[in-house]
């Protein structure tokens, strides 16, 4: 079933003096190292999975690298799939924090109890590296209906560690938890369940964590396929578009990153990429090939599944917007 006609996004930017969507100046990469995951989730618009062999080469790694350092950027926020299990992760994020580059790590946390990254969490300590770590609910059935049975628990004793280390205490060492609905709903206010979260993982397990970014679950690939089988894809289109917010236009994350693939390909953000819509309505192009003091002023690729970003309070990679 197609998403109807109706749910045109540039409209409803036209109808809230939006349009068009345009760029602010860059000031950060958000890098997709590649598909392969140890986990393989219901909501996930990557398709990530463990017989993924999508991964970025050292050869690509080196081009951003040195395409950092000529266009200053100021962050690096690196998701995959689980991107620590990609070859020579460890090497890239090195090699950015030579460039004092801010660098984010998108962990799902079970990751950690992979063969050969045992040591992942005292690794990412010793760098002071925020983590934005995957755990939908705190509740156990609630997490590994969408995540795998048994995530929920290993998800735990990797917070205790990483909080035994002092992320989430001491200063420097930000963890930051992702809320996302398990079904075709929009997440509640953020603020409110972060106090839950709080006072639940607090009292059960003794965890405690920076900040709860809640993320709404966006109609692309796996979610997608999800929604059209259990037949809820126009009801949740119609959800997003009917929820859309003027007030979210302004802090999109797709005004301010570029999004780029595990071959090195740019896109507005995670979502465009996933859809192989190229950055800004050109030509597909590598990072190599622009000029990130240019893109100040051109316009965003937009399409239907932005609503997912635009609906209620919002939401980015960073959370909800308003």
């Amino acid at each position: 079933m197609d998403i109807p006609v109706r749910h045109d996004f540039n409209q409803s930017l036209r109808d809230h003096d939006c349009f068009p969507l345009k760029r602010s100046a860059l000031s950060e990469l958000q890098i997709n190292l590649g598909y392969l995951c140890n986990q393989a989730c219901e909501h996930c618009h990557v398709e990530a999975g463990p017989k993924r062999t999508e991964m970025m080469t050292l050869e690509t790694m080196d081009k951003i690298i040195a395409w950092c350092k000529e266009n200053q950027i100021q962050a690096a926020d690196l998701t995959g799939g689980a991107p620590e299990m990609i070859p020579n992760f460890r090497y890239f994020v090195d090699q950015l924090m030579a460039l004092g580059i801010r660098v984010t790590s998108r962990c799902n946390i079970t990751v950690m109890f992979e063969p050969g990254q045992e040591d992942l969490a005292e690794w990412y300590a010793e760098r002071k590296i925020r983590l934005v770590c995957s755990l939908p609910c705190y509740s156990e059935k609630n997490v590994d209906q969408q995540r795998g049975k048994g995530v929920f628990g290993k998800s735990i004793e990797g917070l205790q560690k990483l909080n035994a280390l002092g992320y989430g205490r001491e200063d420097g060492l930000t963890i930051d938890l992702v809320f996302n609905p398990i079904g075709p709903a929009l997440p509640p206010a953020q603020h409110a369940l972060e106090i839950d979260y709080k006072e639940r993982l607090k009292r059960d397990f003794g965890i405690e964590f920076n900040t709860l970014l809640t993320i709404t679950n966006l109609p692309v690939k796996r979610f997608e396929h999800f929604l059209k089988r259990s037949g809820q894809l126009e009801g949740y289109m119609q959800l997003l578009a009917d929820n859309f917010n003027p007030q979210t236009v302004a802090p999109l994350m797709c005004r301010h990153l570029v999004s780029v693939d595990w071959q090195g390909y740019v896109y507005d953000c995670d979502f465009n990429q996933m859809l192989a819509l190229p950055l800004g309505q050109r030509g597909k192009r590598q990072l190599w090939e622009i000029d990130g003091n240019a893109l100040e002023g051109q316009g965003v690729t937009v399409g239907k599944h932005c609503f997912g970003c635009t609906a209620g309070a919002g939401s980015s990679c960073g959370g909800s917007l308003t």
